[in-house]
């Protein structure tokens, strides 16, 4: 039914957008004896998002991400928090970021919300409920006064980090009898639903996710810690340039950092320069130079190590490079006090304006560059800028006069002091200790407590396993004396005494404690399997009650299964399964913890995934649906939605068609076929009106497809780039068939029939007997050759299309079947899925099965529960090549779960909605048995046994690999719904003895006329 909205869309009188703004907003009211029993709704969204609580109870949180013109909004059923003939309390509290991200569009702070009450008077409509409350300006409303707006940016991803002063708020602003003090004002009312940024708001087309409190496995170590002495981290973008706030795009500067340093004593002290990226150029310390030769350690943590004479030190950091979005961390430690003060406070009055807010730091610039869009044409940032030369000699504060118009204060908004990630990361102190039993036994929630351990002179550190990697929100209740400090910091790894931080995002909260015995629920979702802990400033020993996680993903029954003869191949099943469901949001996710990102070419391969894990199918068709509302972004449609980052990866495009096709060929819905195609044409012209003169594709754009080193320049004729492109134009025409539209099927076949005949004339070296990477936009040929292309000709048949089809496309299978060592070979588990496609295309399971034990068992063997981005130690890691991977669990790279499933199991649907399926299974891989689950669309399963009986005579014993000289007999088990067509498909000339058994589906309709 849709909602007649006579609420309004409200927010405080402050200002319209604030950045990183958590306010809060209650209203109370009457619940008489007589209404209880009715249903009573409250809906609601906000932007940018909401934690609801009714009566003091955390009811949820949302709204799910969506375009702001398509905002969504949530409805909770009530009634049962309600207290007949009492005063109730509707609270929610508004989290606004105030900055565009990898999953928010900025807009302005608002929150809408309606309560609702099931009506049985004839008067009032049929099925119409009658309002009781509506957001207006009898709600109240205060700014959180417990939360630092000033806490630094997570990355360019994410929003903030999180920092809490449980001191400065009560707690107990929620509930029914809270007395609002003079702080609360009345709401102001902003419009009418409908009015601007937002449109109209669409009920929520998803369930709501789960959350399930899941509690540490054991404390995994145990230390005790001193801080380094002065830590910051300054949004030096945003402060460069304000507009960025609208935008999630990167952007370049040239420009320093400068602050004066005080010490009363001679020391020695260590400027660190952690996680700061391509944003060092050097420093100065009173006009000594440093440069890159003059840092120890290894990137990301590098350190400059200086004597300072009693007295004021200017300190200069040329700070030139690009950034997305993540904070600057400024951190300086020594054995003797030092202070940070303002260059501003040493010229004399109207020499330069010195601003009221000031913080010990001064930018100059920028002098050149600024935003850009990824990929398109832009000018270069000009280093030989005589302004910024002249500014990096600059050897006092003096120097700053000449530069008056470049100088500015950096306002205490964008500095963070105390920076909690380079606290967490670096210590001057560090002593392991014993954990004690009985702080290794408390972490497992019972009737007593964990006891941190004391020290007077310290801070305790512990690092908690949680034994698996986990998606939500953390959660915790603690016994601690007020203004005792804990610094949460999750990260996904660790192994033999080693761990991998999260550089390049700062993955933390800090909570500062009221006294007594507090609980907290963070608002800020996160992944992580290690929590590290540290306690600072106690004056006593901190007790805690219990730390979990509220394990929150897409509500799905774990229904596909897999087991086998061979017990390496169930633990890449199983990592791949957990890694799917991590990943499973209101979107498909590419990881829980660094981006939580929708990533559109990503979903493809995860949607096939979850098909044969959960089969569930209605957030693979919220995941396709939000793609074309980037098109007012730009009409090739975004790489990531929805989104502040105007970024395109035509591949990732021509995913989203192929799934959309593979959507309906899962559950044979006609009705998103017709909605989607329309827009999926829009697409697709406009691609088509970029072929240049040859017919192919040429585009200046992110041409990606595989991290490895593949000729792929982001402006030139990518060759996998224009292979997809067939394969999306075929998928259209397929579609066009399906929705019997004879005209839009002929153009886009021989639209695909005329781009194959350009790639086979242009893009296929004679001379190499295969399909060259790319041309470059000079025209130059690419002189690489990679394993990549040729798959991804195979896959989209441009071999079979070509004059002498027969040679080049025995050429390319072989390529495949045995790469050429000259050739790039694969470098991700992404790419990696489309390989594992044309071997099973080739009938190469042998060679599929291989590889996933010698890649995936690499994570085993690393302790991995959860998919890794990239391989082990790949040449290719942009994070760090040292590194295992940049992000442990990777929803791209679950393929196994969907190839052991599609092909040792064997189930493929063969027709659109699964109404007939083959069941082919494959004893590969020297596996002697295997058994799973796959789900079918619309409910139920097919469960599929299979074991090898081997004659003696082979002497071989099952689960050895083998090549029988006879045939072997397998015993087949198929249970699966009557309603299904099975067709059995032997592999090779193995005797197939076979059982099954057809089970009548159970509707809906049958179990409510059961007597």
């Amino acid at each position: 039914m849709e909602t007649l909205w006579q609420a309004k869309w409200i927010w405080h009188p402050g200002e319209a957008s604030p950045r990183n703004d958590w306010s809060c907003f209650r209203k109370t009211f009457a619940w008489p004896d007589e209404e209880n029993g009715r249903r009573v709704s409250l809906k609601l969204t906000a932007d940018s998002r909401y934690v609801l609580y009714v009566n003091g109870h955390r009811v949820g949180q949302g709204p799910p991400r969506s375009w702001p013109f398509r905002l969504a909004y949530d409805e909770y059923e009530i009634s049962h928090l309600l207290k007949p003939g009492q005063t109730n309390a509707i609270a929610v509290m508004v989290m606004h970021f105030g900055i565009s991200n990898f999953y928010y569009l900025r807009g302005r702070g608002g929150l809408l919300a309606q309560l609702e009450v099931e009506s049985n008077s004839p008067l009032q409509g049929e099925g119409q409920p009658y309002v009781m409350a509506v957001t207006d300006d009898t709600w109240l409303t205060v700014t959180h006064p417990g939360h630092d707006r000033r806490s630094p940016r997570m990355s360019c991803q994410h929003a903030f980090a999180e920092k809490i002063d449980a001191r400065l708020w009560d707690e107990a602003w929620t509930e029914s009898d809270y007395k609002p003090g003079s702080e609360w004002h009345a709401a102001a009312v902003i419009g009418p639903v409908g009015c601007e940024p937002w449109g109209i708001p669409v009920s929520r087309d998803i369930p709501y996710l789960t959350e399930e409190p899941v509690y540490p496995r054991r404390v995994e170590r145990l230390g005790k810690v001193k801080p380094v002495q002065f830590t910051a981290a300054i949004d030096l973008r945003n402060h460069f340039y304000a507009e960025s706030t609208n935008t999630a795009n990167p952007a370049e500067f040239l420009g320093m950092l400068a602050t004066v340093v005080r010490c009363k004593q001679h020391c020695k002290a260590t400027l660190a320069l952690i996680d700061v990226g391509g944003t060092f150029r050097g420093c100065s310390l009173d006009g000594v130079h440093y440069d890159e030769s003059s840092l120890t350690g290894e990137a990301p943590e590098r350190f400059i190590h200086f004597d300072l004479e009693p007295g004021d030190h200017f300190l200069l950091i040329d700070v030139s490079g690009g950034t997305h979005g993540g904070g600057y961390h400024f951190a300086m430690d020594a054995e003797e006090t030092l202070e940070f003060l303002s260059p501003l406070m040493f010229l004399p009055a109207g020499n330069l304006t010195q601003e009221d807010d000031k913080t010990a730091f001064v930018t100059l610039g920028p002098f050149d560059g600024g935003i850009r869009y990824d990929h398109l044409p832009s000018p270069p940032m000009d280093e030989g800028h005589p302004d910024y030369l002249r500014a990096k000699e600059i050897s006092d504060v003096a120097g700053l006069l000449p530069f008056a118009s470049w100088v500015r204060s950096v306002p205490e908004a964008l500095v963070s002091r105390e920076d909690v990630f380079i606290l967490s990361v670096w210590k001057r102190h560090e002593v392991p200790l014993s954990i004690p039993g009985t702080l290794q036994n408390a972490v497992i929630p019972g009737p007593e407590p964990a006891e941190v351990p004391w020290f007077p002179d310290a801070d305790t550190e512990l690092v908690i396993d949680f034994g698996k990697e986990l998606s939500g929100y953390l959660e915790f209740e603690v016994e601690a004396p007020e203004g005792a400090v804990l610094d949460f910091y999750g990260f996904e790894f660790m192994h033999e005494g080693q761990r991998q931080d999260t550089y390049g995002l700062d993955h933390t909260l800090r909570y500062i404690c009221a006294g007594g015995r507090r609980r907290y629920t963070s608002p800020v979702r996160r992944g992580l399997r290690y929590c590290q802990v540290t306690v600072r400033n106690a004056v006593a020993p901190v007790r805690i009650y219990y730390l979990r996680m509220l394990q929150s993903n897409y509500p799905i029954a774990e229904i596909g299964q897999f087991q086998s003869s061979d017990p390496r191949l169930n633990e890449i099943w199983q990592i791949s399964q957990h890694t799917t469901r991590l990943c499973m949001e209101d979107t498909f996710v590419d990881c829980p913890m660094y981006e939580q990102t929708f990533w559109v070419g990503d979903a493809r391969n995860e949607a096939l995934i979850n098909y044969y894990l959960f089969g569930a199918d209605r957030i693979v068709e919220r995941c396709l649906r939000l793609v074309p509302g980037s098109k007012f972004q730009t009409p090739l449609y975004a790489n990531q939605v929805p989104s502040g980052w105007n970024s395109v990866i035509p591949n990732w495009t021509f995913f989203w068609v192929i799934a959309c096709l593979e959507l309906y060929r899962q559950n044979g819905d006609k009705s998103f076929a017709a909605d989607i195609f329309p827009h999926i044409e829009y697409t697709l012209k406009h691609y088509l009106s970029r072929l240049n003169d040859q017919g192919l594709l040429q585009i200046r754009s992110w041409n990606l497809l595989d991290w490895a080193p593949i000729d792929q320049p982001n402006d030139g004729i990518v060759s996998h780039q224009n292979m997809f492109l067939v394969k999306a134009l075929s998928a259209a025409a397929a579609f066009a068939t399906v929705l019997g539209n004879v005209e839009a099927e002929a153009f886009y076949s021989v639209q695909a029939s005329r781009l194959s005949a350009a790639i086979n004339a242009h893009l296929w070296s004679d001379e190499r007997q295969a399909y060259l990477d790319c041309i470059h936009a000079d025209g130059r040929p690419s002189d690489i050759f990679s394993v990549q292309t040729q798959v991804v000709a195979l896959l989209c048949g441009i071999p079979e299309q070509a004059d002498s089809k027969t040679s080049r496309l025995a050429t390319i299978e072989s390529h495949i079947r045995r790469q050429p060592s000259s050739f790039v070979q694969i470098g991700s588990p992404f790419m990696s899925f489309f390989y594992y496609e044309a071997l099973a295309k080739l009938g190469e399971w042998e060679v599929m099965i291989e590889d996933i034990r010698n890649q995936y068992g690499q994570m085993i063997d690393w302790g991995a529960t959860t998919c890794w981005e990239m391989y082990p130690h790949f040449s290719e890691n942009r994070a760090n090549p040292d590194l295992l991977t940049r992000s442990h669990c990777h929803a791209w790279s679950a393929g196994p779960a969907y190839f052991l499933g599609a092909y040792v199991l064997g189930v493929r649907s063969l027709e659109p909605g699964w109404s007939r399926v083959l069941i082919a299974p494959q004893p590969c891989g020297g596996l002697s048995w295997a058994r799973g689950t796959v789900p079918v669309p619309g409910g139920g399963r097919i469960d599929v046994s299979w074991r090898l009986e081997l004659p003696n005579s082979t002497g071989v014993t099952a689960g050895q690999e083998h090549t029988p000289t006879i045939p072997v007999r397998m015993h087949l088990r198929i249970v699966s719904p009557e309603a299904v067509h099975i067709e059995v498909q032997p592999p090779g000339e193995v005797e197939v003895v076979i059982e099954h058994i057809r089970v009548a589906l159970c509707s809906d309709s049958m179990q409510e006329t059961r007597p």
